[in-house]
């Protein structure tokens, strides 16, 4: 019987340098020194009332137990590994790049290859060092030269052992959180520079890319990219049309810049949009511990969606749920994985699917409470767990087979 998906699909699972590292120093660690104790005052549940989970400190450890978990990962049956460089650790102060820490980069990415994982590496995961972010960054056109100068650094020391790049993660988030809404970092709710430090992103990407195909040809570069599912509620024609805008807006405004400067599209799929009017009409049947719903059927209208609009090769870059009692999440992956299969039979080139996230990780302005690891961390004594819903996987990767 023919399997579901070939042998040289990539099956993997992402982290961030920042979520899972531990002992930072950038400008989200200064940021929740700062707003712990109001994230915390805001939390409604226990711990989330508690303004140590807001506080990143030595998260999962990875920095220094990077081997132990890619051997968890190997026992899963993991193929590839997409994690992130943390530019801070590169260049604490401008110009000054640190080549022990490179040095470091280039054991995680050895210690990978390995155990036959693929790394995928991604240079910038919404952090930055402390001296760039006091100068505005991503706000300031000037400071898009840091960014290029800091990927021409990693790729020249890095680049012979990598294939797969990725310049940055999901650009809109960051800039939507951070000056759209002023939520994070900067604390300023400013629309114009939401699109000038998009504008600056695309800038960065661009480079980026033609820096990296110029040194190594055949290197696969690219970016992993946010989309929400948006549909029409009783497909009004209203709701149509609004379902179009938030499509075109969030989901194809910066790819639309880029579409010759990517050789794949990384795909981050969480969300799910039914507009009816000005409400949002969800099916929410199933939640995450978030409250995010959980909604398999977008990853097959997104994939084909991007697949008609750019032709490029798509990998699931992110895909996941927080489950700390993991009740929802092998249900979650296989339903998701049965509608990437139906948008490959209906001619999509999906080459791979990776969960977020290996471990548990620290969620950003959520902090420690929500899990999203195929692998459980004991934040106390840093043991590791795998999960049911990793050995479920693991048995659909050794098989090719949905069940």
């Amino acid at each position: 019987m023919k399997p579901d998906f070939e042998s040289d699909f990539l099956w993997g699972a992402s982290t961030s340098a920042h979520q899972v590292e531990g002992g930072n120093n950038n400008d989200w660690t200064q940021w929740e020194k700062l707003n712990a104790a109001a994230l915390a005052a805001e939390g409604k549940s226990s711990p989330a009332r508690e303004p140590n989970n807001y506080l990143s400190g030595q998260a999962a450890d990875h920095y220094h137990r990077y081997e132990a978990d890619l051997d968890l990962a190997q026992s899963i049956g993991l193929r590839a590994y997409r994690f992130s460089i943390e530019w801070s650790r590169i260049e604490p102060e401008p110009g000054r790049y640190d080549q022990a820490e490179l040095a470091h980069y280039g054991r995680v990415i050895a210690a990978a290859r390995k155990r036959n994982i693929e790394p995928l590496v991604c240079l910038w995961h919404w952090t930055l060092p402390v001296w760039l972010s006091d100068r505005g960054g991503w706000s300031k056109r000037a400071n898009v030269k840091h960014y290029i100068e800091f990927v021409r650094t990693v790729s020249t020391a890095l680049g012979p052992k990598v294939k797969f790049w990725l310049t940055l993660n999901e650009p809109e988030v960051y800039a939507f959180n951070v000056y759209m809404l002023g939520n994070w970092l900067s604390k300023r709710h400013n629309p114009w520079l939401y699109f000038h430090s998009l504008g600056n992103m695309i800038r960065g990407h661009r480079a980026a890319y033609r820096l990296i195909k110029a040194k190594f040809p055949e290197a696969q570069v690219g970016l992993a990219d946010d989309n929400i599912y948006f549909d029409a509620f009783d497909r009004k024609w209203v709701n149509r049309i609004a379902a179009a805008i938030g499509t075109l807006f969030w989901n194809h405004l910066f790819m639309d810049r880029i579409r010759k400067q990517t050789d794949f599209i990384g795909l981050n799929y969480y969300h799910h949009v039914r507009v009816d009017y000005w409400r949002i009409r969800n099916e929410e049947r199933y939640r995450s511990d978030m409250g995010w719903e959980l909604y398999p059927r977008g990853l097959y209208f997104l994939i084909l969606n991007l697949q008609r609009r750019y032709h490029k090769p798509i990998y699931i870059t992110e895909h996941g749920l927080a489950d700390a009692s993991d009740k929802h999440r092998a249900w979650y992956i296989t339903e998701s994985l049965k509608q990437v299969k139906r948008a490959m039979d209906h001619g999509a080139d999906v080459r791979g699917y990776l969960h977020w996230s290996l471990i548990d990780n620290f969620e950003w302005d959520s902090g420690f409470w929500p899990r999203f690891g195929l692998i459980a961390v004991d934040y106390q004594t840093q043991t590791r767990t795998v999960r049911p819903s990793a050995r479920i996987l693991s048995q659909i990767i050794q098989s090719g087979r949905i069940e």
